[in-house]
């Protein structure tokens, strides 16, 4: 576990008289820990202060240093996440929690919001998505003062409870982006653009588009293949060691 993993800025989402709000990554593998850091350091507002591999780093880290927000990956070598979540609450530790999971079962969601779950982003996930999540936060966050009635209850918790669609850049799509991904991470050997085309039945170029994509977020990358005529074709495969 490393301390001071990522630098933010106090400004923009919660005000410059406000001081940045401090996210611990939790996150099992070194690549994808690292992306997020990243992406949380992009946001105006926030900190990554540190990142664990592990709920047990987690917890050490949550014994020394204040954190506002949990980033954290359900599926840990040691404990679920939601375990750790659980655990962190009876020892007196309140920070939200943003899961980030592949799981879409509705009934860990459910138990997930009766423990600080406050958002769930499912891989993959772009810088954008996991923005819009953190901007949404951050206005919840720092909601403060007495309600004037009902109405401003309904929506402070609307704010946090009803995100925008996931940014995508023009032309593309969630549903075929997830075919994509399914397709790509069950290719082994890497998938060329043409090869990917037929597995989900969209045209090259589509194909293409999405696979770049896919490389510029880092879920994928991509190689050229030389053949024994004509140009080198290139080649993508997923990172194995994104998060599951």
């Amino acid at each position: 576990m490393s301390e001071g993993a990522g630098s933010g800025t106090t400004g923009g989402v919660a005000g410059a008289a406000r001081p940045p709000i401090r996210v611990l990554v939790v996150e099992d593998d070194p690549v994808a820990a690292d992306a997020h850091v990243m992406y949380v350091g992009r946001v105006p507002g926030f900190v990554a202060v540190g990142k664990a591999h592990t709920g047990a780093e987690a917890r050490r880290f949550l014994d020394r240093a204040p954190v506002d927000l949990l980033l954290l990956d359900l599926h840990l070598p040691d404990v679920h996440g939601l375990q750790l979540a659980r655990t962190l609450r009876a020892a007196g530790h309140h920070a939200d929690v943003i899961a980030v999971t592949s799981a879409r079962d509705l009934a860990v969601v459910r138990e997930g919001v009766s423990l600080g779950v406050v958002q769930y982003v499912l891989k993959p996930f772009t810088f954008a998505t996991l923005r819009d999540r953190l901007v949404r936060y951050a206005e919840f966050h720092s909601a403060a003062g007495e309600a004037s009635g009902q109405d401003e209850v309904d929506r402070a918790l609307a704010v946090l409870r009803a995100p925008g669609p996931a940014s995508l850049p023009k032309g593309l799509s969630g549903p075929t982006l997830e075919r994509v991904t399914v397709a790509l991470r069950g290719g082994t050997e890497g998938l060329t653009a043409t090869t990917l085309a037929e597995a989900v039945g969209i045209s090259r170029i589509t194909a293409r588009r999405y696979l770049e994509h896919l490389v510029d977020t880092g879920r994928a990358e991509r190689r050229p293949q030389y053949g024994t005529v004509g140009r080198p074709e290139l080649v993508y495969q997923w990172v194995r060691s994104e998060p599951r």
